[in-house]
């Protein structure tokens, strides 16, 4: 804005946030974020009924104008009033209370927003307030102090942040003006002052010391910001070098379990899109979705994953209305510096969705072409149904095992039925193919193996810039033994997709078997970094290039890490035997080989050795001689 442009006027401000909001989130998410939207829309309400406008509403906070400053006290009398009936029906450690500061200040107009002194006065105040009360300005309370019926008490001039003059502070009492706490004093007590014992008049002035204490004492500390800070120095991983995000599952509100898929559908979208960008760090789906249905705090995930910020948000839907909130939260100083609610028709969800994106990237400052945007979604997906059911393949696929598979399989078959053209219905239905490879439960592997790549390719036909069909081709090359062609289809899918943890693990396995582990590990680091709380094959995988390159104990806590996220993963109890064997320690190698005989009685050496496709046949054979000394036959 040039200074030409600048506009200003004079307005009165209200300020709003809640009062210990960081705890509320952190017990019960799901049920704040229901609370503090119904508690919005009735902040809005109350605002537009007093002839003000609501400029903003990030997080928790609420930003209004008016052109009266008579309107505006009101108006926040108004909200206490309503918020407090409300709150008596909430159970006491559940309720939402509201601090409010209201200035009349210079302001400066830039669109529909508005900045200054003028703003920044109210926020303080807001921050001065009690949950549930009200503090108004000294410009404020000069001109109302004749024209509502309230009370109104002095505490005097405060130092406010950034501030440089004092401001005069009044906290508003919410009864009629001859009735506050202090008239009724001077009235009624004053003659009785003089009848008391002394010894009771010191009493007396003790506790009333104590309780001016008790009433300052919120003011006198500082007000804690909406999210705890973070501090670099206790973050598990060190910060990027670029804007870091990590988006955590959207919640579910619409009071249908069966919903779930669809919200987090669209979290996986917002992902995909966010992860195609070379200039951000993208956490991975797998790590952020280990929050779900947890009460953790932004702070604690920031320190835990490495980010900057964090993406939370809510999804309800009802019949073909869909409403999604999404906040925008900067954990390096505990800011909310983004937040929008969307109502759209079901038919507009891509439009949304990528409204919502754009939204997020603006936020974090960071600048996206028309032709990367058009990237981040499948084009052959022109139908919603044909979406919905791409997105419940999805779900069920994610849980990793033969009855989920088989109706991912059939979701995706459904998906195709709609949508002939969709890369990633093919791609899905690939995928199941593959897991039917690794379950066993195909009748014939190697057609599984044949058929996944058959209906990859497929999906590449159909949109070549699509990273995830490419990332499970470079797999299936290799299982073919084709290292050639599984190495280039894995370096095309990490240049299409940067942030994707995925397509780094194909990679990473696809230069392990073409027999070059050394330079497989920080592929591999690079996607556990992007993704730290990765599904079991991740760590699988990861462990094998280490077992090849003698880090055997490394290798050890990877295949570790893999069996703590599935105690049954048969690989990993088999790769554990192999490596406890070449490390010497036999009582730990028949301690796992003994897991593999219980999962599979019937597990075979010379089954599992043809299956093995390394490159380099003396791997093979000091691995199966190695499961051998374990007693594995």
């Amino acid at each position: 804005m040039t200074t030409q442009e600048v506009k200003r006027k004079l307005a009165a401000i209200l300020s709003a946030d809640v009062k210990g909001y960081s705890r509320l989130i952190g017990e019960d998410e799901e049920g704040t974020i229901r609370t503090l939207n119904t508690y919005k829309e009735v902040m809005s309400s109350l605002i537009q009924q007093q002839r003000g406008r609501v400029v903003d509403a990030p997080g928790d906070n609420v930003l209004a104008e008016f052109g009266s400053v008579v309107d505006a006290v009101r108006c926040a009398v108004d909200i206490q009033k309503e918020l407090k009936t409300r709150n008596a029906e909430l159970p006491e450690n559940r309720r939402m209370e509201f601090r409010v500061g209201v200035n009349l200040g210079d302001v400066v107009e830039d669109g529909e927003q508005i900045l200054g002194d003028g703003v920044n006065i109210a926020a303080r105040l807001e921050s001065l307030s009690e949950a549930g009360g009200i503090c108004i300005s000294g410009t404020a309370y000069d001109q109302i102090k004749n024209k509502l019926t309230l009370g109104y008490e002095y505490h005097g001039k405060q130092t406010v942040k950034n501030i440089s003059e004092p401001v005069r502070i009044y906290r508003v009492l919410v009864e009629p003006k001859g009735l506050s706490s202090l008239s009724r004093w001077k009235r009624a007590g004053l003659n009785y002052w003089k009848r008391i014992n002394p010894i009771f008049k010191v009493l007396i002035a003790l506790v009333a010391a104590a309780n001016v204490v008790w009433q300052f004492y919120p003011h006198l500390r500082p007000s804690r910001p909406p999210v705890e800070e973070v501090s670099k120095e206790k973050m598990a991983l060190s910060l990027p070098n670029k804007p870091s995000i990590a988006v955590l599952p959207f919640v579910n509100m619409s009071g249908d379990p069966k919903q779930e898929f669809f919200s987090d559908g669209i979290t996986e979208d917002i992902i995909t899109a966010l992860s195609k960008l070379p200039m951000l760090f993208v956490i991975a789906r797998n790590s952020t979705f280990s929050y779900k249905g947890k009460s953790v705090n932004v702070k604690q995930i920031s320190e835990e994953l490495g980010v900057q910020y964090v993406l939370e948000g809510s999804i309800q839907r009802s019949d073909n209305r869909v409403r999604i909130t999404a906040q925008l939260i900067d954990a390096l100083t505990g800011h909310h510096i983004w937040a929008e609610r969307y109502d759209r028709d079901l038919k507009d969800i891509f439009a949304l969705q990528d409204e919502v994106t754009r939204n997020i990237l603006t936020a974090m400052q960071v600048k996206i072409t028309e032709g990367e945007q058009a990237m981040h979604r499948d084009k052959g997906i022109r139908n919603l149904n044909c979406y919905l059911k791409f997105l419940e393949g999805i779900n069920y696929s994610n849980r990793f095992d033969i009855e989920g598979n088989n109706l991912a399989r059939r979701m995706a078959e459904e998906a195709l039925e709609m949508c002939p053209e969709s890369s990633s219905a093919y791609e899905l239905l690939a995928f199941t193919h593959t897991m039917d490879y690794w379950f066993g439960s195909a009748k014939s592997p190697r057609e599984s193996i044949q058929k996944a790549i058959e209906l990859a390719q497929k999906a590449v036909a159909l949109d070549d810039a699509y990273a995830q069909p490419h990332g499970l081709l470079s797999f299936l090359y290799s299982i073919k033994r084709e290292y050639k062609k599984a190495l280039a289809e894995g370096e095309r899918a990490v240049a299409l997709d940067p942030n994707g943890a995925d397509v780094y693990a194909w990679y990473g396995m696809s230069l392990t078997i073409a027999g070059r582990p050394e330079e497989a590990i920080p592929v591999f680091q690079k996607a556990i970094r992007l993704n730290p709380f990765g599904e079991t094959g991740l760590f699988l995988t990861f462990g094998h290039a280490l077992r090849m390159t003698g880090k055997f104990e490394e290798a050890v806590s990877a295949y570790r890490k893999s069996l703590q996220r599935s105690p049954d993963n048969i690989i990993a109890h088999i790769n554990l035997a192999a490596t406890y064997s070449m490390m010497g320690q036999d009582k730990e190698a028949r301690a796992e080989a003994a897991e593999v005989l219980r999962i599979n009685p019937k597990f075979s050496v010379d089954y599992y050795a043809k299956v093995l496709a390394y490159k380099d046949q003396s791997e093979i054979d000091k691995f199966i001689n190695a499961l051998r000394k374990a007693g594995l036959k």
